[in-house]
């Protein structure tokens, strides 16, 4: 690549505005630390699997850029002990990590703990024009879930779905009633796994109070009474809760449950891989509402300047076209742009057949003509999770 990505391409998404262009902001603009004149080394970690997605558009800017970056080493670690690893750094007046990939979780247990360098609008110098820039559903979540300290980078609807083989389940349910039915008539062979481990499990347990109508959808301790009862009931005729979405694919892929939870991205994946037989068919349920997902780059406070002003232009970069066209992958995040005019076609070619083969044509009618909801907020989620655990978790295996 002869051509510098930073100047070049984040002109063609953002439109080369000058940050003064940029709508619906009042103040002045904090301006961004200047670029360094000699190339620095950074840190990037990963705890909820962004990387798989976008790791080649971080690769691709460092290859542009050897006068700003020298090396990019990249770390994987679990969520729940991202919160700690950054808090220990900063306590000690250290700043070993630079850049953080994370969903909702590792981004709320980081504002708990105020360890996130504020970035919008902050620097907004360097995103002109992001608002205007987003996917509708990405720019709800870049606002009410990152809040300025976390930028979106990757987006899907997600689900949820219930994918079924079709010469198992001849007829499909496509109410909440007809799926309980489903599942009592055929024990056992319905099946989702734990919501606090799985993002298919955590979007029919946000989902379901959109489908059954129940008081307030955003509200999992006064609001979500059908949703309760409807799950505890549902569990009577679910063998186990696997502690991640994988083992629910596996034992639908080998024949011992029929109908299960999904998402675009777990329906497409896991039957380009092989686990799930390409025949299997993806459904809705009546009143069915998406509950959106993302991925979001956060800054951890203390990184010097230096690396704080590579940092910035790296992530204003993997939010252009090109770069958002690696997050098509392998339907992982299906979609996966954030941004929009970031059509397939941009995507390399081994994404555009996986998708070509194993996605589906009724997604885009889908994503266009249901509504789009917000995931619960983080201390919400959390505690959507444990009433699970308490009303319907806690029953597996003991009835």
């Amino acid at each position: 690549m002869s051509h510098d990505l930073t100047k070049i391409d984040r002109r063609t998404v953002l439109g080369g505005l000058a940050a003064t262009a940029m709508g619906g902001t009042t103040g002045a603009f904090a301006a961004s630390p200047p670029l360094p004149t000699s190339p620095v080394a950074l840190n990037l970690i990963d705890v909820g699997g962004a990387l798989a997605l976008m790791q080649r558009a971080f690769d691709d800017y460092k290859a542009a850029n050897p006068k700003l970056i020298s090396r990019l080493t990249y770390v994987k670690a679990p969520a729940p002990e991202l919160a700690s690893k950054i808090k220990a750094q900063q306590d000690a007046g250290r700043a070993d990590l630079d850049i953080v990939l994370t969903g909702s979780d590792g981004l709320a247990a980081g504002l708990d703990q105020n360890l996130w360098l504020k970035i919008l609008p902050d620097f907004n110098d360097k995103f002109p024009n992001i608002e205007e820039n987003y996917e509708p559903a990405a720019l709800n979540l870049h606002k009410v879930q990152g809040a300025g300290f976390g930028v979106v980078v990757n987006y899907y609807p997600s689900g949820p779905l219930i994918e079924y083989m079709p010469d198992r389940v001849k007829a499909p349910p496509t109410t909440a009633e007809e799926l309980l039915a489903w599942a009592k008539a055929n024990p056992n062979k319905f099946m989702y796994a734990r919501p606090a481990n799985s993002g298919p499990g955590r979007t029919f347990m946000m989902g379901l109070p959109y489908i059954l109508g129940d008081k307030d959808p955003q509200d999992p301790v006064n609001g979500w009474e059908k949703t309760w009862a409807y799950l505890a009931e549902l569990g009577k005729y679910i063998e186990y809760y696997p502690a991640g979405t994988g083992a629910t694919m596996k034992e639908f892929g080998d024949g011992s449950r029929d109908i299960i939870i999904s998402t675009t991205g777990w329906d497409i994946n896991p039957r380009a891989l092989g686990i799930v037989p390409k025949e299997a068919k993806v459904g809705t349920i009546k009143g069915f509402h998406w509950v959106s997902d993302a991925f979001f780059m956060c800054v951890p406070k203390g990184v010097p300047n230096d690396r704080l002003a590579v940092v910035l232009d790296m992530m204003a970069y993997v939010l252009t076209p090109k770069a958002q066209a690696y997050a098509y992958d392998e339907g992982y995040l299906y979609p996966g742009p954030a941004v929009k005019n970031v059509p397939l076609s941009l995507a390399p070619k081994a994404s555009q057949d996986v998708i070509a083969e194993f996605g589906r044509p009724e997604y885009a009618d889908l994503i266009a003509n249901n509504p789009i909801e917000l995931p619960l907020k983080p201390d919400k989620m959390v505690v959507a999770f444990r009433k699970w655990d308490e009303l319907v978790g806690s029953k597996a295996n003991k009835k």
